[in-house]
């Protein structure tokens, strides 16, 4: 966890609590591995809590006007790190439509959205972190020896370490506000990237709050105006660039990009997606 800060874990047996390994002296025994040759006086004790790993998802996500998110809607184990993100990506998913309904821009049903789109995501997080989990801690002494020899060998094998520093996460299905994906490399219901852009600034910056035409295809004077009139905003992507190639490899030249940056639709037919631009405008002139 940085340069001289470090976390272990361990699994507690039968009779154990974390308040017997509340000292670095009752710790050694479980560091020497990582910390030989480095006396107990040479590290500073933060922090020794137990927690049990939950693995739970509400029924329901809304009751009326009450919605819940994050930790109340979902609980993952911590083994892919995905705990906090996915509130994060519940906040944001929720409260853009919100606003939308609320100023009068979307129609209340867009609501129905926020449980469609997000609840299949978590599960399916939540299944891969206990996955991962089963894979780091099952099997007793004959799994961890076989996980000593076979995991720092994974990264000689092509393809593995991609995977295991990628920190895409799968698609959102198909919703109101998602169309239909077309082939393994659709776009649709993923994230759209955020680089730094050529004069410096980060991609979402320049989008601003509202929805988003991201392109390889100039508009026309008038496809600008429609855009601007409905409060969204336009980026042409220039050849060689980040976006243009992640634009490609969707084998597509336009997406039409949410407010929480989830690709809504993408096309060949640049006109098509301009039409499709959502009217947004009275949340960002409201602002």
């Amino acid at each position: 966890m940085g340069t001289s800060r470090y976390r272990w874990e361990f699994q507690l047996l039968d009779g154990e609590s974390a308040e017997r390994f509340s000292t670095l002296a009752a710790l050694e025994p479980l560091l020497a591995p990582w910390t030989r040759g480095i006396g107990v006086d040479g590290f500073r004790l933060i922090r020794v809590a137990e927690y049990t790993f939950r693995a739970h998802i509400a029924d329901h996500w809304r009751h009326g006007n009450v919605f819940i998110l994050g930790d109340a809607a979902h609980l993952t184990p911590p083994f892919i790190g995905q705990g906090m993100g996915a509130g994060l990506r519940d906040a944001h998913n929720l409260a853009w439509k919100l606003a939308g309904v609320l100023r009068g821009d979307l129609p209340a049903s867009i609501l129905d959205s926020y449980e469609d789109e997000r609840k299949p995501h978590a599960r399916a997080m939540i299944r891969l972190a206990l996955l991962i989990g089963r894979l780091m801690t099952a099997g007793g002494e004959v799994g961890d020896a076989l996980r000593r020899v076979v995991v720092p060998r994974l990264g000689l094998v092509p393809g593995i370490r991609r995977r295991v520093v990628d920190s895409s996460t799968p698609a959102l299905h198909r919703s109101a506000l998602i169309g239909r994906r077309r082939g393994p490399r659709s776009l649709a219901g993923t994230l759209c990237p955020n680089p730094t852009l050529p004069d410096g600034h980060r991609l979402d910056d320049v989008l601003g709050t509202g929805f988003a035409l991201v392109t390889t295809v100039r508009l026309t004077p008038e496809q600008h105006t429609t855009v601007e009139r409905r409060g969204a905003t336009a980026y042409y992507a220039v050849p060689g660039s980040e976006l243009a190639a992640w634009l490609r490899r969707g084998r597509t030249t336009t997406a039409l990009v949410r407010p929480d940056r989830t690709v809504m639709a993408t096309s060949r037919r640049t006109a098509d997606l301009v039409s499709a631009v959502p009217n947004f405008g009275a949340l960002r002139a409201r602002r």
